[in-house]
């Protein structure tokens, strides 16, 4: 009996040493599971940060052509209204014209 309990002590005791060892290995591989999540993080941050830059930027460009196109307009609408007042004495005094002579 003596015997089969020494030889339960010495398995109990292999098996400790079995489970200190797998406990300081994953106790090891802990940092670099970390490290390696964290740079995975960043690299995702980084391309979330990347593509909200593009969208922002094509969304100032798209502004920013608005603003250039409503300048345009608004410009050629002036030279349209210049002709339009330098032409309208004219156009009255046709149609003026055109109805006298005709009644």
């Amino acid at each position: 009996m003596n015997e089969k309990h020494i030889q339960q002590v010495l398995e109990i005791e292999k098996q400790a040493q079995e489970i200190q060892e797998k406990a300081k290995r994953e106790a090891q591989e802990i940092p670099a599971k970390a490290e390696q999540e964290a740079q995975a993080l960043i690299a995702k941050a980084k391309a979330d940060a990347q593509e909200e830059a593009r969208r922002l930027i094509a969304s100032a460009q798209s502004d920013d052509a608005s603003t250039q196109v409503a300048a345009g307009n608004t410009s050629r609408d002036g030279e349209f209204e210049a002709s339009a007042r330098k032409n309208f004495d004219k156009a009255v005094a046709f149609v003026l014209e055109r109805v006298i002579g005709r009644a």
